[in-house]
């Protein structure tokens, strides 16, 4: 294939602006699918993506339109996915950049800006949604010049919905998006075969099949191929383009996107950002990979039934298999038996793992509060990483104690500034920056991770009635008087509930989350004391009081003092059930801390 007639390309946007729309309509016209299989969101195939209107995952497929081949990554517009925006920057030279006419720059607009001018991409901007009554394109046109530098006709006004404007976005890909790199004659005769890694899945039936981009040489069918930094072989069974199903072929040539289906048992054997060679003449450098993606959101996974701890953990590594960002180690409670805690990149990302164990493995789970990591360093000198409260060390032996800062950007009407501001505070964070983009405030920030991790996008949507966005980064570890809050429920210190907090919010919290907890756990034939404390020091109460069973409802007589006898006889009773007596927590109390006020 003439690499000269190639253009590659991705959809980048705010989450809902309309990418994966987009893309349909241009599948659409360039006859990529039939009008029969066409349905809306073609490239959303997984269940939740549909039912949440939101992708997730990465999609690449190819087109062809007035003489040339168009590869099209469509990417997640959510801040959770962002690495996967990441992946698909790496491997195109072109990215459309899709802005609702509605709702103007939104704070992901601007993060996967960043992104694209930082890999020197050629940006087309469009606007999208002109058919909408409440679309205001002059005013969104204005944003964009603002935030690119552009001129306004360099801006397509499309419509999704309608199909207007998607033919020329594919004529402006074709005129001003350069093609893939070509090696000179001189380079080429000492040159190595070269893909870049940019998604891979487990198949059931097939194995790993990898999503690459050719940068250097070709691949064929059966060659023996080595991920360079890996260090394993394996080989090319099949490969072949995407129109999104697998188009088989004989080899992907220079300059094209492609998918290779492997020999390999799974994808920490070919991990994305990896480069792929030919392993009878190897490359002597890779290519440039991705930043290895760690996930800052940790939260406790257990089965309702431990007889379903194992298929919890076959579920899980089957879902590693595909999703690179996952990391888990199995965890053990007193209260909640066998389990795993996992990372995540986000509160989102979280949820999307939850609801695909529970459908598509049928698991009934136990989720405790979602919690950041911790740099702890000891009186010795050692250096630890904490994932949940309960596996910090004793007070004594620590030195300090750091917690994760992130970078904030909070896109906002300016009539709303001081109320946000005011909430950034209040989670400890502070304002580095304020600016406009027309009648719109930009606020930077930083703040803790951990204070951000619960209700925080949803106060935010309150405070500003739904019209802010919010995009974040991690920025560093910094140290803080940082405290172990326990809970104990009738004298017992229930691990899974234990949280790390600063020393200036540990008494508020405490009184809030035992107010909570005397909500959600049921009443006792006995009281039940519901206790916050740092250490030894017991911060916060709550009591929930013993049903009262009527002892003296068979006593048909006013005698008082045979009265005052049988109640002292249950009041010892009761005493003696509750030095003995076992409390149930329900599931709700291990993700009280979600819904805050």
């Amino acid at each position: 294939m003439d690499s000269s007639k190639i253009r590659n390309f991705c959809i980048i946007a705010h989450i809902d602006h309309g990418k994966s729309t987009i893309a349909d309509r241009m599948m659409e016209l360039t006859d990529t699918v039939a009008k029969r299989e066409m349905k809306a969101q073609l490239l959303d195939s997984m269940e939740l993506e549909r039912e949440k209107g939101i992708t997730i995952k990465l999609t690449p497929v190819q087109m062809h339109w007035k003489g040339y081949t168009l590869n099209l990554i469509d990417t997640p517009g959510h801040v959770d996915f962002s690495y996967e925006v990441s992946r698909s920057l790496q491997a195109v030279e072109a990215a459309v950049l899709v802005v609702d006419a509605t709702q103007g720059i939104q704070a992901q607009t601007l993060a996967n800006v960043y992104l694209a001018l930082e890999q020197d991409l050629c940006i087309i901007p469009v606007i999208n949604k002109i058919d909408l009554p409440a679309a205001d394109v002059e005013k969104v046109s204005a944003q964009i010049v603002n935030l690119l530098g552009c001129q306004p006709k360099d801006i397509i006004p499309v419509s999704g919905k309608t199909g207007q404007g998607i033919p020329d976005i594919l004529d402006r890909i074709i005129n001003c998006a350069p093609a893939p790199r070509v090696l000179s004659d001189d380079d080429a005769l000492n040159k190595s075969t070269r893909a870049l890694i940019f998604d891979s899945y487990f198949d059931d039936y097939r194995g790993v099949i990898l999503y690459v981009r050719i940068f250097d040489g070709k691949i064929g069918k059966n060659s023996e191929i080595r991920m360079m930094a890996a260090e394993t072989n394996g080989i090319a069974l099949e490969v072949g383009s995407l129109t999104p199903k697998m188009v088989p072929q004989s080899s992907l040539d220079e300059g094209s996107i492609g998918y290779i289906v492997t020999n390999l048992k799974t994808t920490r054997e070919a991990k994305v950002g990896d480069t792929v060679t030919l392993a009878k003449t190897p490359a002597n450098m890779p290519l440039p990979g991705y930043k290895n993606v760690l996930p800052f959101v940790y939260a406790g996974f257990f089965p309702v039934s431990n007889d379903q701890y194992q298929d919890l953990k076959d579920a899980i590594e089957k879902l590693s298999m595909s999703d690179s960002a996952l990391h888990f180690e199995p965890e053990n409670s007193p209260v909640l038996g066998f389990g795993l805690r996992i990372g995540f990149l986000g509160l989102l990302h979280m949820d999307i793992i939850k609801e695909r164990l529970e459908r598509e493995f049928n698991l009934d789970l136990v989720i405790t509060n979602p919690s950041t990591n911790y740099e702890v360093t000891t009186t010795d000198g050692e250096e630890l990483n904490i994932r949940s409260a309960s596996d910090l060390p004793d007070q004594s032996t620590i030195q300090e104690i750091r917690e994760p800062w992130v970078k904030g950007e909070i896109i906002l009407p300016q009539t709303m500034i001081g109320g946000v501001l005011g909430l950034i505070n209040e989670k400890r964070g502070h304002q580095t920056n304020l600016s406009y983009i027309e009648d719109r405030a930009v606020i930077d920030f930083e703040a803790p991770m951990a204070n951000l991790l619960t209700d925080f996008y949803d106060q935010l949507k309150s405070v500003t009635s739904g019209y802010a966005s919010f995009n974040y980064e991690l920025s560093d570890y910094r140290p803080e008087d940082l405290v172990r809050l326990d809970f104990l429920v009738a004298g017992n210190r229930v691990d899974a509930l234990s949280v790390m907090c600063h020393r200036t919010e540990a008494d508020a919290l405490g009184r809030e989350i035992t107010k909570k907890l005397k909500e959600v756990i049921p009443r006792q034939n006995f009281e039940v004391a519901l206790q916050a404390a740092i250490g030894a020091k017991i911060i916060a109460r709550e009591t929930i009081g013993a049903y009262r069973k009527d002892v003296l409802v068979k006593i048909h007589t006013g005698d008082r003092d045979r009265k005052a006898k049988l109640l002292e006889k249950q009041k010892k009773g009761k005493a003696r059930m509750k030095r003995f007596g076992k409390i149930d927590i329900p599931s709700e109390a291990f993700t009280v801390m979600l819904k805050r006020n």
